[in-house]
């Protein structure tokens, strides 16, 4: 007759297996739930979104692979108090938020805290307070958004952007075209097409690096057009990693340090010091 019941041989070969098994799968499914700071503190590597050529906040040197600019020196310093080391994600404004989303880094910089992007991820306190204004021709020198709003004043934008929403609120007698990139919109301007270009203070900055010639950077006021820059991070339960991420950014915004790793960052797009507005504040 068949014996259905178990050996004792078999018992005890199957009890040692157990623990083994309960042991990898109690790992597994620890892996699966450990919070951004969790990771960080037990693997000392801090992940984050690193985006070419879009300076002041990051550059990478083709020739030897470095990065620099204002995000990586903040980056850095963050590194420094979990005592992690930066591992860095190639990405874009856009696809950064996804990379959150998919746990493939930790943290993203410069993210204006959209009520869209805010259903995806969560955002730090501000990291700066980012005013808009434009690129004036030549000869032309508006310092209100009143100034612009004429019919005979040219403006361009581009297009699906804060730039442009701005424009249409509080320039909407203006003659406004919209290109599909920036670089369309002030080639256009470079091309006498156009009297005002609408960007923000860093964007307008960078540009005139690049072509001093297409006039002069100013921020339009009546009202002061502004949003905040933040950190965007994953959305989990544990808050640990975005509370000491806040008590960074309130420390280093209240001694200055954010605005003179900003400054250096504008200064390595070849703008100077005194390009910068007075107005702007970080």
């Amino acid at each position: 007759m068949t014996n259905n019941r178990l050996t004792r041989r078999g018992m005890a070969a199957g009890a040692a297996l157990l623990p083994a098994a309960a042991f990898i799968g109690s790992a597994h499914a620890q892996g699966a739930n450990e919070s951004t700071f969790e990771r960080v503190q037990r693997t000392k590597v801090l992940r984050i979104a690193a985006l070419p050529g879009e300076l002041p906040y990051f550059q990478k040197d083709i020739s030897t692979g470095e990065w620099s600019g204002a995000a990586i020196e903040m980056a850095k310093d963050i590194a420094k108090v979990f005592d992690a080391k930066l591992e860095y994600v190639e990405s874009t404004y856009g696809n950064s938020v996804l990379d959150l989303q998919a746990n493939k880094i930790d943290l993203a910089f410069a993210l204006n805290p959209t009520p869209v992007r805010a259903l995806s991820i969560r955002f730090t306190h501000a990291m700066i307070i980012h005013p808009f204004g434009c690129i004036a021709r030549k000869g032309f020198d508006p310092k209100t958004w009143d100034d612009i709003n004429k019919p005979e004043v040219r403006v361009v934008v581009d297009l699906g952007s804060l730039h442009e929403t701005s424009a249409r609120r509080f320039a909407p007698k203006s003659t406004i075209t919209a290109f599909k990139t920036r670089d369309e919109a002030i080639l256009a301007l470079q091309a006498g097409r156009a009297d005002v270009d609408i960007l923000a203070a860093m964007l307008g900055i960078t540009a005139l690096a690049k072509n001093p010639g297409l006039g002069t950077y100013k921020i339009l006021t009546n009202p002061v057009v502004a949003l905040p820059s933040n950190l965007g991070v994953r959305r989990e339960p544990d808050t640990r990693f975005v509370e000491v991420l806040d008590a960074w950014l309130d420390m280093n915004r209240g001694t200055g340090q954010i605005r003179e790793w900003m400054i250096q960052g504008i200064e390595k797009t070849g703008a100077k010091r005194e390009d910068i507005p007075a107005e702007l504040s970080f």
